[in-house]
């Protein structure tokens, strides 16, 4: 018999999503969102007056943090090809 553990569904108002991509960050708006309690391990209230984000992080709008994951995404994809092309040459 497994223990009882109390579960609350969470509901996040004005929730976003904050993308970052090496020196460039922003902050996408996802309206409202509604978590099964069952999938929270922990929670907590970022207070937006303390934040502090390292002075390197640039904001940027979110068809520029889009563009930055692609190119992110495109040189992934470009060294995964890359490291399997030469696969035969057994470099380890």
């Amino acid at each position: 018999m497994y223990p009882s553990i109390f579960t609350a569904n969470v509901i996040l108002e004005g929730a976003c999503e904050r993308v970052i991509v090496g020196d460039l960050y922003c902050d996408i708006p996802l309206g409202l969102y509604v978590i099964r309690g069952e999938n929270v391990v922990l929670i907590g209230e970022l207070d937006l007056e303390k934040e502090e984000l390292p002075s390197r992080m640039n904001p940027v709008s979110e068809a520029e943090i889009k563009r930055a994951q692609k190119a992110e995404r495109e040189a992934t994809d470009l060294k995964g090809s890359m490291r399997k092309r030469m696969e035969f040459l057994d470099f380890d």
